[in-house]
């Protein structure tokens, strides 16, 4: 651009501000550069708009530099778009998010291709905003949306994980959860929080290890024989180091989604990943770190790594087209830069050479190391060691290693990075590694957020809820917290049972009625009931042919079995401590009586059952009490449990049911069912709206239904036609006359179970 035309430009640029006078020049030389003639006078127009809103000089420096390469890859329409919608924050409480906004665009639009997606950007910032604007009533003044800052300064990570419509519901999930809560609310656009970064990973397009958890737990215990436990690491986050998969003595660490990529789906890259480390676990073995240089380490790792692939290949010759598909193909010569480091590089072309024979290294040295190895890996096969694979990866290193460029700081690293391999530790360990206990490094990928203290109970469990509202659900959203019920007098259930004899006489007829009484005639048994004449005239047979007889010549008979699990679970919340009317006794106290007549009930029946107490003090802490377990008989200890029930707090009843029906679906047993005990609607004191977990339980009793799980409520809340139909649809008995609930409770029992 001659100075003349610059000269013309610089007349029309009408902004004061001294730094933007300094910096458009530049500025100005790329926008000509890379802008049509109305794009230009679209960019200058935008600019001495922005001069003038009153927001000082730093809008306009960041706009023009960002809007010309904004403008040549979506269109000159951008400039008029930004400007106006930067007037609209400068005039709105929002004031104070105008720079984060403007910062937010460039990645924005990488990310983009065309206005209509632009608008929906600007679209979804309007939703927000309309959302968490809080009114102060009486004053007409509008206070700002208190998230819109953190959410603008974070638009950079979250358009790298997601697209549009995820950040749209990521946005969405926060103002509305967070409404009333503005310091949450900004810890949860900061990505600060655990929900934060929950939603992402649920945004994230692609395949979770969540949903393929079992069917990798099946591979790796099945085809390699490994009971080893897996855990996921997040790579939705900006990290120091970026987080690579890994194998060591206690686990197996895995991403928590991966997408699909060169044609093989994510829950395929899951499998060759599985495959690699399983390989290593089986045929690894461990070398000294301070007896190798970093470098030469490095093409140690990729001859190990060959050979255990090789190996797994050979004994699963499946894996092979999976491995070449994820293995990158570095084309000759992709780093001849002598500005850069190519160990990386190079590295990566001796490993495709040694898996993919059709791979043509055009390089002598790489054909003599694959000749080397191939000559081993045929002689040796699975009696190859790493110290065969140490020997050739440092020879390796010394005859290819290029003083000049090898230690540069700058690594060439495009199409060398083989996504599906592990970090190698599980081959390395180091003399001195962790000599004083004080020294030992935490796991890097844990979950940074501290546990609440667990008076020595098991670790929290989290499980998701349900959000009528949107349609979704809030991942990881409530944490139970489980421990074993203290016990109190044992004595006082059998006094209770005492107290109603009458009951348990009738009980015990139903009981008698209800046990099988067809019979099976087992026969082969050396020691039985009767003689079974067939088999006992043939062996006499055979005896008298000279042949040895069966001297299984006895039957004997047994009952078809009932084959049930049954789960009480109780809730034992605050309102159980109230007093019935006319009485001194308590809802909690004749909920004992019923539970331990049940419990009786059950167990003369000679089914599997489990008792748990559950409530809740909000979403944080879902407190799950074990009263009975399934390995446990009924005794006077399970009856000291009964007698020490308190009530307090909420019913948080969704969280418990999907709790105790992970311990009931583990159960083998034809039905399986689960009793709820409760005298109120589920709620909780940090949930608002009353559907929110009402809606929430019933959707935990579909997912039980669909696990084969057959779910049933009794109710003491004379109200309880309000919302007990909405939960369990016509699964439930509402007890209109309490005082009976001794009495009615195992007769319903036994009446789902007939």
């Amino acid at each position: 651009m001659n100075e003349e035309l610059l000269a013309e430009y610089q007349q029309k640029f009408t902004c004061g501000f001294v730094q933007a006078k300094e910096v458009f020049p530049a500025c100005i030389e790329e926008a000509h550069s890379t802008l049509s003639a109305e794009g230009v006078k679209a960019y200058m127009e935008g600019a001495n708009f922005l001069c003038k809103i009153g927001m000082g000089v730093e809008p306009v420096l960041i706009y023009l530099e960002i809007m010309p390469e904004i403008a040549r890859h979506i269109g000159r329409g951008t400039m008029k778009m930004v400007s106006d919608y930067s007037y609209k924050l400068a005039r709105s409480p929002n004031k104070k998010a105008l720079i984060p906004f403007l910062n937010s665009l460039s990645s924005i639009c990488r990310r983009i291709d065309s206005i209509e997606e632009l608008q929906r950007y600007f679209d979804i910032l309007e939703e927000y905003i309309n959302k968490t604007q809080t009114v102060i009533h009486g004053h007409h003044s509008i206070h700002e949306s208190p998230g819109m800052v953190p959410l603008l300064n974070s638009i950079p990570q979250l358009i790298s994980k997601l697209c549009l419509e995820g950040i749209r519901n990521f946005i969405d999930y926060g103002a509305r959860n967070y409404l009333n809560a503005p310091e949450e609310q900004i810890a949860y656009f900061k990505l600060e929080s655990h929900d934060a970064k929950s939603i992402i990973i649920r945004e994230r397009k692609g395949t979770t290890f969540k949903d393929v958890e079992r069917h990798l737990v099946m591979l790796k215990d099945c085809m390699w024989d490994c009971d080893l436990p897996m855990q996921t690491f997040s790579t939705a986050f900006d990290q120091l180091r970026k987080p690579v998969p890994y194998l060591d003595e206690t686990l197996i660490a895995v991403p928590d989604v991966y997408q699909d990529d060169n044609g093989v789906t994510g829950l395929n890259r899951y499998r060759a990943m599985i495959a690699h480390m399983m390989a290593h676990k089986k045929w690894s073995t461990k070398l000294m770190a301070d007896n190798f240089a970093p470098h030469m380490q490095l093409f140690i790792s990729l001859f190990e790594d060959s050979r255990i692939e090789y190996l797994a290949i050979r004994r699963y010759p499946g894996l092979k087209p999976l491995f070449m598909a994820l293995h990158p193909y570095p084309e000759k010569g992709a780093c001849d830069d002598s500005k850069q480091s190519c160990l990386r590089y190079r590295a990566t072309r001796m490993s495709r050479a040694l898996l993919d024979e059709s791979f043509d290294p055009q390089n002598p040295l790489l054909e003599e190391f694959r000749e080397r190895f191939h000559q081993i890996m045929q002689e040796k096969g699975e009696d190859s060691t790493t110290q065969d694979m140490a020997r050739l990866g440092s020879d390796f290193y010394v005859k290819s290693r290029k003083q000049s460029s090898d230690s540069l700081p700058d690594v060439f690293f495009d199409n060398t990075e083989v996504s599906y391999r592990d970090d190698n530790r599980y081959i390395w360990f180091h003399y001195e590694e962790y000599d004083e206990p004080d020294e030992i490094m935490p796991n890097e990928y844990e979950n940074e957020e501290m546990l609440v203290e667990n008076d020595g109970g098991l670790p929290p469990r989290h499980y998701h809820e349900w959000d009528y509202l949107s349609e979704s659900y809030r991942p990881d959203w409530t944490t139970v917290y489980e421990r074993l019920h203290p016990s109190g007098d044992a004595g006082k259930i059998d006094r209770l049972m005492d107290k109603h004899d009458g009951l348990a006489k009738r009980l015990k007829k139903m009981i008698e009625m209800l046990k099988p009484q067809n019979k099976k005639r087992i026969r082969f048994q050396e020691e039985g009931e009767e003689l079974d004449l067939d088999i006992a005239l043939r062996s006499i047979i055979d005896f008298k042919s000279g042949q040895a007889p069966d001297p299984r010549i006895n039957y004997s008979h047994t009952s078809d079995s009932r084959n049930i699990a049954v789960m009480l679970l109780v809730d034992t919340s605050q309102s159980l401590n109230e007093r019935l009317q006319d009485s001194s006794q308590t809802l909690l106290e004749l909920a004992e009586e019923a539970l331990a007549i049940t419990a009786w009930t059950v167990d003369q029946l000679g089914d599997k059952f489990a008792i748990a107490g559950f409530s809740s003090d909000t979403r944080h802490e879902v407190r799950y009490q074990h009263i009975k377990g399934y390995s446990e008989r009924y005794t006077d200890e399970v009856k000291a449990r009964i007698s020490a029930m308190e009530a307090s707090y909420s019913t948080r009843m969704g969280a418990a049911m999907r709790h105790a029906a992970h311990y009931l679906e583990a159960q083998q047993a034809e039905k399986k069912l689960m009793l709820i005990l409760t005298d109120g609607e589920p709620a909780d004191i940090d949930s608002k709206d009353p559907q929110i977990l009402i809606q929430d339980t019933h959707k935990a009793v579909e997912e039980l239904k669909h696990k084969g799980i057959y779910s049933y409520c009794i109710t003491l809340d004379p109200n309880a036609d309000d919302y007990v139909e909405a939960i369990f649809d016509n699964h439930y008995t509402v007890i209109d006359h309490v005082e009976k609930l001794p009495e009615q409770l195992p007769q319903v029992f036994m009446k789902l179970t007939h």
